[in-house]
Protein backbone atom coordinates (compact mmCIF):
# COMPACT_ATOMS: atom_id res chain seq x y z
CA UNK A 1 0.00 0.00 0.00
CA UNK A 2 1.13 3.35 -0.77
CA UNK A 3 2.03 4.83 2.21
CA UNK A 4 0.16 8.29 1.09
CA UNK A 5 -2.92 5.97 0.77
CA UNK A 6 -5.41 6.58 3.59
CA UNK A 7 -6.05 2.98 5.62
CA UNK A 8 -9.60 1.49 4.61
CA UNK A 9 -12.14 3.03 7.25
CA UNK A 10 -15.02 0.59 7.74
CA UNK A 11 -18.55 1.77 5.86
CA UNK A 12 -21.89 1.14 6.75
CA UNK A 13 -22.23 -1.95 4.90
CA UNK A 14 -18.82 -3.48 6.78
CA UNK A 15 -19.28 -2.41 10.25
CA UNK A 16 -20.27 -4.34 12.61
CA UNK A 17 -23.83 -5.10 13.03
CA UNK A 18 -25.23 -2.69 16.45
CA UNK A 19 -27.68 -5.16 17.44
CA UNK A 20 -29.79 -3.94 20.76
CA UNK A 21 -30.23 -6.90 23.08
CA UNK A 22 -33.89 -6.48 25.02
CA UNK A 23 -34.28 -7.89 28.23
CA UNK A 24 -38.46 -8.37 28.40
CA UNK A 25 -39.03 -9.22 31.66
CA UNK A 26 -38.91 -6.98 34.85
CA UNK A 27 -40.32 -9.31 37.47
CA UNK A 28 -38.97 -9.63 41.11
CA UNK A 29 -36.41 -12.68 40.93
CA UNK A 30 -36.40 -12.84 37.46
CA UNK A 31 -34.34 -15.61 35.60
CA UNK A 32 -33.80 -13.24 33.01
CA UNK A 33 -30.44 -12.38 33.49
CA UNK A 34 -29.53 -15.51 33.60
CA UNK A 35 -30.50 -16.24 30.35
CA UNK A 36 -29.06 -12.71 28.66
CA UNK A 37 -25.66 -13.66 30.72
CA UNK A 38 -25.81 -16.68 28.25
CA UNK A 39 -26.49 -15.28 25.69
CA UNK A 40 -23.93 -12.83 25.97
CA UNK A 41 -21.21 -15.30 26.10
CA UNK A 42 -22.00 -16.33 22.79
CA UNK A 43 -21.75 -12.71 21.12
CA UNK A 44 -18.72 -11.67 23.06
CA UNK A 45 -16.20 -12.51 20.42
CA UNK A 46 -18.27 -11.96 17.38
CA UNK A 47 -17.10 -10.09 14.44
CA UNK A 48 -19.72 -8.83 12.76
CA UNK A 49 -21.68 -7.73 16.19
CA UNK A 50 -21.79 -5.12 19.00
CA UNK A 51 -24.53 -5.32 21.49
CA UNK A 52 -26.45 -2.78 23.60
CA UNK A 53 -28.50 -4.26 26.46
CA UNK A 54 -31.84 -2.73 26.75
CA UNK A 55 -33.70 -4.09 30.37
CA UNK A 56 -36.86 -2.97 30.42
CA UNK A 57 -36.31 -3.37 34.52
CA UNK A 58 -34.09 -0.08 34.01
CA UNK A 59 -37.15 1.48 32.37
CA UNK A 60 -39.50 3.50 33.69
CA UNK A 61 -41.93 4.11 30.72
CA UNK A 62 -46.03 5.48 31.43
CA UNK A 63 -48.55 3.16 30.81
CA UNK A 64 -50.77 5.20 29.15
CA UNK A 65 -49.63 6.34 25.48
CA UNK A 66 -49.70 10.10 24.38
CA UNK A 67 -49.16 11.35 21.26
CA UNK A 68 -47.80 15.09 23.22
CA UNK A 69 -45.86 13.28 25.79
CA UNK A 70 -44.95 15.95 28.35
CA UNK A 71 -41.11 16.34 29.67
CA UNK A 72 -40.83 13.86 32.06
CA UNK A 73 -41.86 11.36 29.32
CA UNK A 74 -39.60 13.02 27.15
CA UNK A 75 -36.45 12.67 29.11
CA UNK A 76 -37.47 9.21 29.67
CA UNK A 77 -37.47 8.34 25.85
CA UNK A 78 -34.78 10.07 25.31
CA UNK A 79 -32.86 7.52 27.52
CA UNK A 80 -33.85 4.87 25.38
CA UNK A 81 -35.64 5.74 22.12
CA UNK A 82 -32.22 6.70 20.50
CA UNK A 83 -30.37 3.63 21.10
CA UNK A 84 -33.62 1.86 19.35
CA UNK A 85 -33.21 3.93 16.65
CA UNK A 86 -29.42 3.12 16.41
CA UNK A 87 -29.71 -0.41 16.30
CA UNK A 88 -29.22 -2.18 12.95
CA UNK A 89 -31.08 -5.27 14.49
CA UNK A 90 -32.39 -6.63 17.76
CA UNK A 91 -32.60 -9.92 20.14
CA UNK A 92 -35.31 -9.72 22.32
CA UNK A 93 -34.86 -11.94 25.15
CA UNK A 94 -38.66 -12.72 26.55
CA UNK A 95 -40.17 -15.50 29.07
CA UNK A 96 -43.58 -16.62 28.72
CA UNK A 97 -46.63 -15.20 31.01
CA UNK A 98 -50.25 -16.26 30.86
CA UNK A 99 -49.20 -17.38 27.38
CA UNK A 100 -47.54 -14.37 25.94
CA UNK A 101 -44.99 -12.07 26.80
CA UNK A 102 -44.56 -9.53 29.43
CA UNK A 103 -46.58 -6.17 29.59
CA UNK A 104 -43.22 -4.09 29.96
CA UNK A 105 -42.00 -5.05 26.65
CA UNK A 106 -45.29 -4.56 25.00
CA UNK A 107 -45.25 -1.04 26.52
CA UNK A 108 -41.66 -0.63 24.95
CA UNK A 109 -42.60 -1.50 21.81
CA UNK A 110 -45.78 0.56 21.92
CA UNK A 111 -43.94 3.87 22.08
CA UNK A 112 -42.00 3.72 19.28
CA UNK A 113 -42.38 3.05 15.53
CA UNK A 114 -40.15 4.02 12.72
CA UNK A 115 -37.22 2.56 15.25
CA UNK A 116 -38.20 -0.78 14.27
CA UNK A 117 -38.76 -0.59 10.58
CA UNK A 118 -37.18 -2.53 8.31
CA UNK A 119 -34.58 -4.40 10.96
CA UNK A 120 -34.77 -7.50 11.65
CA UNK A 121 -35.45 -9.77 14.81
CA UNK A 122 -34.60 -12.14 16.49
CA UNK A 123 -35.88 -14.28 20.17
CA UNK A 124 -34.20 -15.89 22.72
CA UNK A 125 -37.34 -17.53 25.04
CA UNK A 126 -37.05 -19.09 28.69
CA UNK A 127 -40.37 -20.92 30.51
CA UNK A 128 -41.55 -24.33 30.99
CA UNK A 129 -42.48 -26.94 29.19
CA UNK A 130 -43.12 -23.89 26.40
CA UNK A 131 -39.90 -22.90 26.25
CA UNK A 132 -41.39 -19.31 26.36
CA UNK A 133 -42.22 -20.06 22.46
CA UNK A 134 -46.33 -18.83 22.86
CA UNK A 135 -44.59 -15.27 23.83
CA UNK A 136 -42.44 -15.26 20.39
CA UNK A 137 -45.32 -15.94 18.36
CA UNK A 138 -47.12 -13.84 19.48
CA UNK A 139 -44.50 -11.62 19.34
CA UNK A 140 -43.63 -11.96 15.18
CA UNK A 141 -47.58 -10.61 15.01
CA UNK A 142 -46.65 -7.78 16.75
CA UNK A 143 -43.08 -7.03 15.15
CA UNK A 144 -44.81 -7.88 11.60
CA UNK A 145 -47.21 -5.06 12.41
CA UNK A 146 -44.21 -2.59 12.94
CA UNK A 147 -42.17 -3.47 9.30
CA UNK A 148 -39.74 -5.48 11.47
CA UNK A 149 -38.83 -8.71 10.10
CA UNK A 150 -38.74 -11.55 12.17
CA UNK A 151 -35.84 -14.54 12.34
CA UNK A 152 -37.37 -17.39 11.91
CA UNK A 153 -35.13 -19.78 14.15
CA UNK A 154 -35.14 -18.63 18.00
CA UNK A 155 -33.40 -19.97 21.07
CA UNK A 156 -35.57 -21.32 23.56
CA UNK A 157 -34.76 -22.93 27.24
CA UNK A 158 -37.55 -25.60 28.49
CA UNK A 159 -37.95 -25.43 31.90
CA UNK A 160 -35.32 -23.06 32.03
CA UNK A 161 -34.51 -23.05 35.94
CA UNK A 162 -33.36 -27.20 35.78
CA UNK A 163 -30.74 -26.43 33.10
CA UNK A 164 -28.55 -24.17 34.93
CA UNK A 165 -26.18 -24.65 37.92
CA UNK A 166 -25.47 -23.01 40.94
CA UNK A 167 -23.08 -20.74 39.16
CA UNK A 168 -25.43 -19.98 36.28
CA UNK A 169 -23.66 -22.61 33.68
CA UNK A 170 -25.57 -23.96 31.61
CA UNK A 171 -25.17 -27.92 31.90
CA UNK A 172 -25.30 -29.19 28.90
CA UNK A 173 -24.63 -26.27 26.24
CA UNK A 174 -24.12 -27.94 22.81
CA UNK A 175 -27.45 -28.11 21.74
CA UNK A 176 -28.80 -24.01 22.60
CA UNK A 177 -24.83 -23.15 21.58
CA UNK A 178 -25.39 -24.54 18.02
CA UNK A 179 -28.90 -22.97 17.86
CA UNK A 180 -27.35 -19.61 19.39
CA UNK A 181 -24.64 -19.86 16.09
CA UNK A 182 -27.83 -20.66 13.90
CA UNK A 183 -29.68 -17.49 14.96
CA UNK A 184 -27.13 -15.20 15.11
CA UNK A 185 -25.97 -16.35 11.50
CA UNK A 186 -29.42 -15.51 10.54
CA UNK A 187 -29.61 -12.25 12.38
CA UNK A 188 -26.13 -10.96 10.60
CA UNK A 189 -27.57 -11.91 7.24
CA UNK A 190 -30.75 -10.09 7.74
CA UNK A 191 -28.94 -7.15 9.74
CA UNK A 192 -26.69 -6.50 6.82
CA UNK A 193 -28.94 -7.35 3.73
CA UNK A 194 -31.29 -4.63 5.08
CA UNK A 195 -29.03 -2.24 6.56
CA UNK A 196 -27.41 -2.10 2.73
CA UNK A 197 -30.81 -2.10 1.46
CA UNK A 198 -31.45 0.94 2.72
CA UNK A 199 -28.27 2.61 2.63
CA UNK A 200 -29.36 2.22 -1.28
CA UNK A 201 -33.08 3.57 -0.64
CA UNK A 202 -34.69 4.87 2.69
CA UNK A 203 -37.25 2.50 3.68
CA UNK A 204 -41.05 3.83 3.69
CA UNK A 205 -44.65 2.68 4.26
Amino acid sequence: MDLMTPAPVASATTAPLKVAVILASNREGRFAPVIADWFFSRTADHPDIETDLIDVADLDLPFALSHRPGPDVQAQLAEVSPRLAAADAFVVVTPEYNHSFPAPLKNLIDWHHAEWQAKPVAFVSYGGVSGGLRAVEHLRQVFAELHAVSIRDTVSFHNAGALFDDDRRHRDPAAVDAAAKTLLDQLVWWGQALREAKAVRPYGN
